[in-house]
């Protein structure tokens, strides 16, 4: 039984270092981008908004103070009735970069968000479209710049990150850890040419890719997805790269409640259901090995304790100490490169506390109906 419970624990730990080693090495000891002396593609930054005037308030003077040389920003108002669009009337005329389109009728064959980002696809003056949300903060006046620079005739989608801001709490707390390793997921999938998601708060893309694949339409009914189920559709090994300069990042506000955080968890997690086959096994051993290394693991410290098995003891900790040194030793250069959100001290705190949001979100998934969520 003892031996059993080792070899699958040590093959647990094999499939998470191959993770580690084929993908996470990749964005670790991956460049930094782009020099910023080339020819530009004319830029136009998408924002939805949905009752979002406090938000907008700070947002919009930050998107028109933009140095980048040609660009425009196009604020799509959803049926606002919070003041919104008094605000931005008031204003607009002070504005040197803000088109606004008010938006004032909702359709059953698709969700507002999707139709909102699809009229600003077709309003658009410029070949290239760069999205975020009214409660994020461009890190800064070059963020179009950072982003906009890794476009090339090959490559025309641009994976950015975007964090939280750092508040006090538990609830913060994860929620940057959770950010930060699914951001390492991601941009390191689509650097060993395995793109399955980016983030709608931070991302860029050629007009013509959206036209080219009928924009949402195969999805166009689905709360979220606007990012990742599209980006499925449409990314290849080829034609997607990402941005980790520091100044491409784009800061978002965290929830504040975990019931909050809960709802929007239930959103992020209902669409991976559409994801690539390729794409849902690849995520489903990598968080199923993680969830497996920590249950088995503490099978195996029960029994050692028991038996008064020192073997397994020594065992147990070399296993561990491995995966969790190659863990900790690419999670810093990481987290480096990604503006350090996370404290590093807290990495062994965060390992085991991905393993408690995997058990929970899997139960909830197998075990509840999907909820009808909002777009925002």
């Amino acid at each position: 039984m003892t031996d059993y419970l080792l070899y699958v624990l040590g093959a647990f730990v094999l499939i998470q270092l191959f993770y580690y080693f084929y993908f996470f090495t990749r964005l670790a000891f991956y460049g930094k981008n782009s020099n910023y002396g080339g020819a530009v593609p004319g830029i136009t930054v998408l924002v939805c908004a949905w009752n979002e005037r406090e938000n907008l308030e700070e947002l919009i003077p930050l998107l028109d103070a933009q140095e980048y040389p040609e660009f425009e920003v196009i604020l799509l108002d959803d049926r606002s009735d919070d003041g919104s669009e008094e605000f931005i009337r008031e204003n607009i005329n002070s504005w040197k970069k803000i088109r606004y389109i008010r938006i004032n009728d909702q359709f059953d064959h698709v969700t507002p968000k999707k139709y909102a980002l699809t009229v600003g696809m077709k309003q658009a003056n410029y070949p290239v479209a760069l999205m975020t949300d009214a409660d994020c903060r461009p890190a800064s006046v070059h963020w179009i710049t950072a982003m906009a620079s890794r476009v090339s005739e090959q490559q025309d989608i641009v994976l950015g990150f975007s964090p939280y801001e750092k508040l006090s709490g538990l609830l913060n707390w994860f929620i940057r850890c959770e950010t930060f390793y699914t951001a390492v997921q991601y941009l390191s999938f689509s650097l060993a040419g395995v793109t399955y998601m980016g983030v709608g708060r931070n991302i860029l893309y050629k007009r013509s890719v959206f036209f080219a694949n009928k924009g949402f339409y195969t999805h166009r009914k689905i709360y979220g997805g606007d990012d990742d189920i599209f980006l499925n559709e449409v990314a290849t090994s080829s034609n997607t790269t990402i941005s980790i300069d520091t100044e491409s990042f784009v800061y978002s506000k965290p929830k504040t409640s975990w019931k909050a955080w809960y709802r929007q968890k239930q959103r992020h997690m209902s669409v991976s259901t559409f994801y690539k086959t390729r794409n849902k096994i690849l995520l489903a051993l990598l968080s199923g090995a993680h969830v497996g290394v920590w249950t088995i693991g503490f099978l195996v410290l029960i029994l050692a304790l028991l038996e008064k098995n020192i073997f397994l003891l020594q065992a147990l900790g070399v296993m561990f100490g491995v995966r969790w040194f190659i863990q900790l030793l690419l999670l810093l250069i990481i987290n480096s490169k990604l503006g350090k959100t996370v404290e590093w001290a807290s990495f062994l705190f965060m390992d085991f506390a991905l393993y408690i949001y995997y058990v929970v979100f899997g139960f909830i998934t197998l075990t509840k109906r999907k909820p009808r969520t909002s777009w925002n």
